[in-house]
């Protein structure tokens, strides 16, 4: 990975037909100019820069990632915002949380003020997931509520961007069925944001530039962040190409950023008052393993960060085949680090895991829960697990719940099993039937509900730090904080408490969150 602190950041010049990328017999080529191409189709001029392909974000090349430092808004733009309004609709991960942070910080630096009206935005956005199917359902149906908004009001920009936009088949069906969008955008080249939307606003045209190689690293992008805790990404992409999964093609490969860098970050955080800080990359794990300047691992990271004065410090997400014992010895030192993992084990079969090409078994798995608890015997372990992958009996979907007793998980994250267009998975057989799917699932979540009640019932008489995180989303006069250990708590207490820490007593514990009573900190007289 190299330094550069002065490269301009745009797209490289593509040689393909993005005719192909569209299914009507009336495209019209009106020119050809700077590597994009402008089309007319059914009535609506579409520019497109550049468009995904599934082969190419599949490929992993060795060229050199280069970090930059030197990011600004353009000067035509730094007051293009005034007296207008930005929406942005976050779907997904913490990634596109993070992402969308990214773009509030662009729009601000723009002149522009967030808003939640739909009617009163100038410019919405649509941050969107891939992840599942359903996923892509939900921002489908948005954008055909927004369609009579867009008659309403020609002047609103909307913008589709995020991990659904580096799908082929999902820019193919925007521009058939939804030519009222401005502009798409992918994954790397959020940056790009403020000359997209110039060309949209001024050129009135659709603008497609979607990345499918992914872009370099720059450092200095504005964030706009609320609240008293904060996402830092340390790394971006994945390498793993599990079967099931589109993220290896959405988000590139794997590019860690410089340790000095995320720390600079996390210190600034620090000093303006975070209270909790969350790591953020695809494999947190695989951090540092594409540098070639230096030996430096996440659990060196880890180590680092540790004692810097940030009350609390978490990451996500695990692969458990990257986690090692290096970064269970650090975890062990506790501090800020606290004892919660989330540690995706997918499926409990062998068998199964092997044509997900999760690249490790059973058995591996339930070794690496025994280290992790070995060393933190109160560690809180949850999981994300998938039912009804292709080819899944009855007796491997009994291995599953087998093993979600055997490692006694806090909490998963249950789905069946959605195919995703280019992935291997989607071209096995699904041979599971749908009603089956649903009743494994449904026997999965009784069993997840079981033992996240059991869990939090241990927990019943005993005190608990909280990091008061503001009031219940359904009652104004009660406080909800979150544990070490990342439980939800109910508890009655001031206003003036947000954003600090307290010790609550519980007295109630139910299936998803537990409830209890704040316990007086003791004043010191001096005499």
């Amino acid at each position: 990975m190299k330094k550069e602190s002065s490269v301009e950041l745009v797209s490289t010049k593509s040689e393909k037909d993005y005719s192909k990328y569209f299914d009507f017999s009336d495209a019209k080529v009106l020119r050809e100019e700077d590597g994009k191409t402008t089309y007319r189709i059914k009535g609506r001029t579409i520019q497109i820069n550049s468009a995904p392909s599934y082969k190419d974000e599949k490929k992993r090349g060795k060229e050199d990632i280069q970090v930059h430092y030197d990011f600004t808004i353009p000067e035509d733009m730094r007051t293009f915002g005034q007296d207008k309004y930005y929406l942005i609709t976050t779907y997904g991960c913490q990634m596109n949380e993070h992402d969308t942070e990214v773009m509030k910080g662009l729009f601000e630096q723009m002149g522009y003020v967030s808003t939640e009206d739909k009617n009163q935005a100038d410019v919405i956005l649509l941050n969107t997931c891939a992840i599942r199917e359903n996923a892509e359902d939900k921002v489908f149906g948005e954008l055909g509520h927004l369609k009579s908004l867009k008659a309403e009001k020609p002047g609103l920009i909307l913008g589709v961007c995020g991990c659904m936009s580096q799908e082929a088949s999902v820019v193919n069906r925007i521009m058939q069925k939804h030519a009222f969008v401005d502009m798409i955008f992918g994954t790397h080249n959020i940056h790009r944001l403020p000359t997209l939307l110039k060309d949209a606003y001024f050129n009135k045209e659709m603008v497609v530039e979607v990345w499918s190689k992914e872009g370099d690293i720059v450092e200095n992008l504005p964030k706009k962040r609320e609240g008293i805790r904060a996402w830092v990404n340390i790394m971006y992409g994945c390498d793993k190409f599990c079967t099931y999964c589109i993220v290896p093609y959405t988000r590139g490969k794997e590019r860690s950023r410089r340790p000095e860098d995320v720390l600079v970050e996390v210190r600034d955080l620090a000093r303006q008052g975070f209270q909790e800080i969350t790591l953020l990359g695809q494999n947190v794990n695989a951090y540092g393993k594409d540098f070639d300047d230096r030996k430096y691992s996440f659990a060196d990271l880890m180590d680092d960060i540790r004692k810097i004065d940030v009350p609390r410090i978490r990451f996500t997400t695990s692969h458990p085949r990257d986690f090692d014992d290096r970064l269970i010895e650090v975890l062990g030192k506790r501090g800020n680090l606290v004892e919660h993992i989330h540690l995706p084990v997918q499926a409990g079969s062998t068998e199964v895991l092997k044509r997900m090409s999760r690249k490790y078994s059973r058995e591996h798995y339930l070794e690496l829960v025994g280290k992790i608890k070995k060393t933190l015997p109160d560690v809180v372990l949850t999981t994300d697990i998938i039912v009804g992958f292709p080819g899944e009996t009855d007796e491997q979907f009994d291995e599953t719940m087998s093993l979600y007793e055997e490692v006694g998980f806090d909490f998963a994250f249950t789905f069946i099993y959605s195919p995703r267009e280019g992935t291997p998975a989607a071209e096995m057989e699904d041979n599971v039937p749908m009603e089956v799917k649903k009743q494994r699932l449904y026997r999965l979540n009784e069993l997840v509900n079981a033992c996240s009640k059991a869990s939090n019932e241990k927990l019943f008489g005993e005190t608990v730090d909280v990091l008061v995180e503001g009031e219940s989303k359904n009652n104004a006069d009660v406080l909800a904080g979150r544990t070490r250990t990342n439980k939800l708590i109910h508890f009655t207490g001031s206003k003036d408490l947000i954003g600090k820490m307290v010790n609550v007593k519980v007295t109630q514990a139910q299936t998803w969150i537990l409830k209890g009573e704040i316990i007086p900190t003791p004043v010191k007289i001096s005499i």
